[in-house]
């Protein structure tokens, strides 16, 4: 396995979150944790997303995930390197992405409800597509190119763009509550991305449907949800089976009482949306 292939192609952010480790504070660019070798009340390891790699300013030293997962787990390059072996690679396409997003301008051109074909089929190809009251179609520039995509809005107005292609945010990366009502409910469903949002909403005569729903759109947001899950006795968990995701839910179930994780629903399934999408799905 070639070492600076890791560098450049596995996620800095995605490595830390295995470890259950999670900015104090970050913007698109740069995030601030907590040091990986000492514990501290103000964070000084610098993570610069675009570039992958890390600076301790407590300590002058450089890190990039090899070097994390090596300080982290006190092992040698190639025990390292192990670890990383199961981290997904990124699929190679032409389109623009979260990681490059930080670096260029953007340009929303207009809403409107879903209505170009592709997104349809893109949205029935889900199994969402009885949810598209709940996205929108965003046409929108980028360096001069135009694109479109489904697009989920955020607590800080912006969008979660999805198609078979992209994968991006425009605006600020925050997490979206959705209230089931005027409340106060007892119980909130935490998910990861829309797609599984889109799919309990389809499933609401299985679960208990008088429950707000929160969508956190990067597990790296989990930190900006903690005001928000103080507010409710019981918590439902539908993330991921990943690293990340099960890096959260522990987190969430260390943090929070009542913790319901609802992921052995779809245990052999990467998440609740594919899980749906193959038992929707004739064989």
């Amino acid at each position: 396995m070639n070492c600076e292939k890791i560098k450049q192609n596995i996620s800095i952010r995605s490595v830390l979150e295995s470890f259950s480790l999670f900015p104090v504070k970050e913007n698109r660019r740069t995030a601030f944790y907590f040091a990986l070798d000492r514990k501290e009340k103000i964070p000084s390891l610098c993570v610069d997303y675009s570039k992958n790699s890390a600076f301790d300013f407590g300590t002058g030293k450089s890190y990039d995930v090899i070097s994390v997962v090596q300080q982290i787990k006190k092992c040698s390059v190639s025990e390292a390197l192990k670890y990383l072996s199961s981290f997904n690679f990124p699929a190679k396409a032409e389109y623009v992405t979260e990681e490059t997003q930080s670096e260029i301008s953007y340009r929303i051109l207009k809403i409107t409800e879903i209505r170009h074909p592709a997104l349809i089929q893109y949205l029935e190809s889900r199994k969402v597509y009885e949810q598209k009251e709940c996205v929108c179609e965003v046409h929108y520039e980028v360096d001069g190119r135009k694109y479109f995509g489904i697009g989920f809005k955020n607590d800080s107005d912006g969008f979660e763009i999805r198609n078979k292609y992209a994968k991006l945010c425009l605006g600020s990366k925050v997490v979206t509550l959705v209230r089931a009502g005027s409340g106060p409910f007892s119980e909130i469903a935490v998910f990861e991305g829309f797609f599984d949002f889109l799919t309990f909403r389809n499933l609401e005569n299985r679960f208990n449907s008088a429950c707000d729903c929160l969508i956190l759109n990067s597990t790296a947001m989990v930190f900006k949800a903690e005001q928000i899950l103080q507010e409710y006795p019981k918590i439902l968990l539908f993330l991921d089976n990943d690293a990340n995701g099960k890096s959260v839910a522990s987190k969430i179930r260390n943090d929070y009482k009542n913790v319901e994780d609802c992921s052995l629903i779809y245990h052999d399934c990467k998440d609740l949306n594919e899980w749906f999408v193959k038992t929707k799905t004739p064989i």
